[in-house]
């Protein structure tokens, strides 16, 4: 199940996904990658690159609420119920910017982005990576355009000269609670009719 490592290894995966679909792309050459990166320290574009910051981490709020999960287990040779916490669910809001020697391949590279990430809107088992592989996790990815003011008080808050870039949203991104709490089963539930008054 999902664990700390989530939003590492949903990060880990859009590297992996975007460096393999611009592995197609030339010119430029060589064929450009994507990168984890804060851009406190910009690319210099030489070799061009795809940077992938994670500039927001925010709680999905359609799955709050939810329920405490419950799973029967064996214990000692007796039925018992493990009640634990629903996974908190995250949304991960990720810019992603294009630096090459040129503008024209920095469009080539944001253009093929959003060619493989509208083939690609949801990375389900062996497309993840670490503790998602494999998992019953579905990663949805939706282009989420904000204002130009928005985006430019992210590359404010960086102290970088605005770039163009794209901003993509992953969700929903599970992480499994480790509380959890074990009870008796039911195994027999008994229901007796009420008797009934006779009134004279």
């Amino acid at each position: 199940m999902p664990n700390f490592e989530a939003i590492g290894d949903v990060s880990r995966t859009l590297e992996t996904l975007l460096t393999n679909q611009l592995a197609t792309l030339a010119p430029p050459t060589p064929a450009p990658t994507a990168q984890l990166h804060d851009l406190v320290v910009p690319p210099s574009g030489s070799p061009p690159v795809l940077t992938l910051f994670l500039y927001d981490i925010a709680e999905d709020g359609s799955a709050r609420n939810r329920p405490p999960s419950r799973t029967p287990v064996q214990i000692a040779g007796q039925q018992r119920i493990t009640i634990a916490k629903p996974p908190v669910a995250l949304v991960l809001r990720y810019m992603m910017t294009a630096w090459a020697g040129n503008r024209l391949s920095e469009h080539r590279i944001i253009g093929r982005v959003i060619q493989s990430l509208y083939d690609f809107t949801t990375l389900t088992g062996p497309q993840l990576l670490g503790s998602l592989a494999n998992t019953r996790e579905a990663l949805k990815l939706t282009l989420s355009p904000i204002a130009l003011e928005e985006r430019a008080q992210v590359w404010e808050a960086i102290r970088q000269t605005y770039r163009l870039s794209v901003n993509y949203e992953v969700r929903v991104v599970h992480i499994d609670s480790e509380l959890s709490t074990d009870v008796p089963a039911v195994v027999e539930q008994v229901v007796q009719p009420a008797l009934a008054k006779v009134v004279a």
